[in-house]
């Protein structure tokens, strides 16, 4: 079934030009501005630094003096004063240690408070299902990260230099013996940054996907086990269990040159200043400074190498991973997706925007031992279509609407949403799903209506849309705009009201009423689907409740589970006897005796009524939706059952 009209799609905004740099080189500019907009923080946090390197260079200067100079050349008093100049340095080493821990929480709580804002902007604005994870998971693990980044980075950098001045102080050959391997480790370790970040990244989606996966599989293990699913279950769970594993068993590779660098460049200098100790001191080397270099590289050097090495090498490509994903799904602007012609867009053909919605041979169910819900089902809306689903209870109506908004995955053929395939996030960005609960939060009416909009939204155009939907009475009677809103005292109705504006507001050319209308009066429910109907190039698909839906749509699909039919109110009428019963007939007559039929055949499509007298009514339409004698309350099309045969 096909819907051929073709209409002009509308264009999103101006896409932002930044949108495609890459996610480093934006990262690395970010980060620049946020270091420089606090130089004053990193200058306390330098002036601490080179305190505490006081006390690097004289752990090993002050020994190799007291050897040297003091118990050497039997002074025992020059050998104490030595050991308590040392002894003062770590004192006053640690006092610049603790000043450091206070420079660096001013530097990284501003960091965590900019991720913070930035999570929460995106979760209101955009509604992502991910902001909770990001908030509560991922801002916290960037900030724990990140300042042990810093201090590990900072010891790392302050830590050699005081080291290598100290070794340089003592004697120069001493730099011959413990450079070169420091350097090789510290190359070797740099090269592995770039590929350990990308298999740390692979490795966090890889696990994100299971547990997402067991989080849905698990809460549904007896519907799974009563459909018979087990098998085709498992080898979906056993394929992410699989790819993580590979993910972890890539990293734990890269993992050992890690331990490789860290054996060059902190392990090896050991080894070579005691091989090197005979010609070290035929080359004017003391005792006391080949101690002294000892002392350097096995007190300072290699626990700050360790240090730099397991802190920069999995903590730093975390906090990569963990910034460019938040970064990567927070560009700062929201945009809507183009549905319209261009070169970068999705378009059939020179020009022609792609469907709104298209279906190429959908099936689904719900298991491989249940009954297809969906079958075959093939269906293509241009932009700016309006289409009414209809059909008894369990038909399959809230699940052909899953379907389009990537809730639910086809068992097998494709769905296309904007051209965009889906599930996906341009698809996604395309649609916005209204289900029969609406959701409302605390927060202020002009809260609730901007929740799916970018940045500020004028007061004008949110009353605009109320106006347009019909909350305007609701709005004022509340107060306004900024009234706060209590959800619990708003009846279902004016729920739906909220949640009808707030997607009318949206960028999302696609709206999915899945009887989103249901608890509102005909006369609201005929405003609110006009007001989407005539949104520019929008596209409109409403599971109906009320017949009057589908006489106000262009195009209507009939589901019973086994087929579909599709077209016109008036040809349907001509042609499916499933429609037939579904709309009945009824008109308002005066009171009549009982001898008189319950109703008068007035159908000008020649339907019998199932009406009863005293069945109340809309006074325009009648649903029925049980075999002929079991009558349900009119406009209602979601409690009935098998309708009987389509004619």
């Amino acid at each position: 079934m096909t819907a051929r009209i073709r209409t002009r799609g509308r264009r999103g905004r101006d896409a932002d030009p930044t949108a495609d740099a890459p996610a480093g080189a934006a990262l690395t500019t970010r980060g620049l501005r946020f270091l420089l907009a606090r130089r004053r923080v990193l200058l306390r946090l330098t002036a601490w630094s080179v305190l505490e390197t006081g006390q690097t260079f004289l752990i090993g200067y002050g020994p190799a003096r007291a050897l040297d100079e003091g118990f050497l050349r039997g002074r025992a008093d020059v050998g104490l004063v030595w050991l308590a100049v040392t002894g003062l340095g770590v004192l006053l080493g640690a006092y610049g240690t603790a000043r450091v821990y206070a420079a660096v929480a001013a530097l990284v709580e501003p960091f965590r408070d900019r991720l913070v804002e930035r999570v929460v902007t995106r979760g209101v604005r955009t509604g992502d299902a991910g902001s909770l994870s990001g908030l509560t998971q991922q801002v916290e693990i960037a900030r724990d990260t990140f300042a042990g980044l810093v201090m590990v980075s900072r010891s790392f950098v302050f830590t050699a230099a005081g080291a290598l001045a100290g070794l340089f102080t003592l004697a120069p050959p001493l730099l011959l013996v413990v450079g070169p391997p420091l350097a090789v480790g510290m190359a070797l370790f740099a090269a592995t940054l770039r590929p350990l970040a990308r298999r740390q990244e692979t490795f966090l989606v890889a696990d994100e996907a299971l547990a997402g996966d067991l989080g849905t599989v698990c809460p549904g293990l007896r519907d799974i086990t009563a459909t018979g699913a087990e098998a085709h279950i498992a080898a979906g769970t056993g394929e992410r269990v699989e790819a993580e594993l590979r993910a972890a068993r890539a990293l734990a590779h890269w993992g050992v040159l890690r331990v490789a660098s860290l054996t060059i460049g902190g392990q090896l200098p050991i080894v070579l200043l005691l091989a090197a100790g005979p010609w070290l001191q035929s080359h004017g080397v003391t005792t006391g400074a080949l101690v002294g270099a000892l002392a350097y590289v096995t007190q300072s050097l290699l626990p700050a190498l360790r240090n730099l090495i397991h802190g920069l090498g999995t903590s730093g490509s975390r906090l990569t991973v963990v910034l460019r994903r938040l970064a990567g799904t927070d560009t700062g602007t929201a945009r809507p997706p183009d549905t319209g012609p261009g070169p970068s867009g999705a378009t059939a053909d020179h020009g022609t925007p792609p469907p709104a919605l298209s279906l190429a041979s959908v099936t689904f169910a719900y298991g491989p031992a249940s009954a297809p819900v969906v079958k075959d089902l093939d269906l293509t809306l241009p932009p700016g279509a309006h289409l009414a689903v209809v059909g008894p209870s369990g038909a399959g109506k809230s699940t052909l609407t899953a379907l389009v908004a990537g809730l639910l995955a086809p068992s097998r053929g494709t769905v296309r949403v904007g051209g965009h395939p889906v599930p996906g996030p341009e698809a996604a960005a395309a649609r916005v799903l209204i289900p029969q609960e609406a959701y409302v939060f605390s927060g202020t009416l002009a809260e609730n209506l901007a929740y799916l909009l970018p940045g500020p939204v004028p007061g004008e155009e949110l009353l605009a849309a109320a106006e347009a939907i019909g909350l305007a009475p609701l709005a004022e009677r509340l107060g306004g705009l900024d009234a706060r809103v209590d959800p619990a005292t708003l009846s279902a109705g004016e729920r739906q009201l909220v949640a009808l504006t707030r997607a009318y507001l949206s960028y999302a050319p696609l709206a999915l009423l899945d009887e989103a209308t249901c608890h509102l009066d005909p006369g609201t429910e005929e405003r609110a689907e006009r007001a989407f109907a005539a949104r520019p190039g929008g596209t409109l698909v409403v599971v109906a409740h009320r017949i009057s839906s589908a006489r106000r749509a262009g195009r209507v699909l009939v589901m019973d589970g086994r087929s579909t039919a599709y077209g016109s109110h008036e040809e349907l009428m001509r042609s499916s006897g499933l429609y037939r019963d579904l709309v009945g007939s009824w008109t308002p007559a005066p009171a009549r005796r009982e001898s008189e039929p319950a109703l008068a055949l007035r159908d000008a499509y020649r339907v019998d009524a199932v009406a009863g007298p005293g069945l109340a009514g809309d006074g325009r339409h009648v649903v029925a939706h049980r075999p002929v004698g079991q009558v349900q309350a009119p406009g209602d099309l979601r409690d009935g059952g098998s309708l009987g045969r389509e004619g």
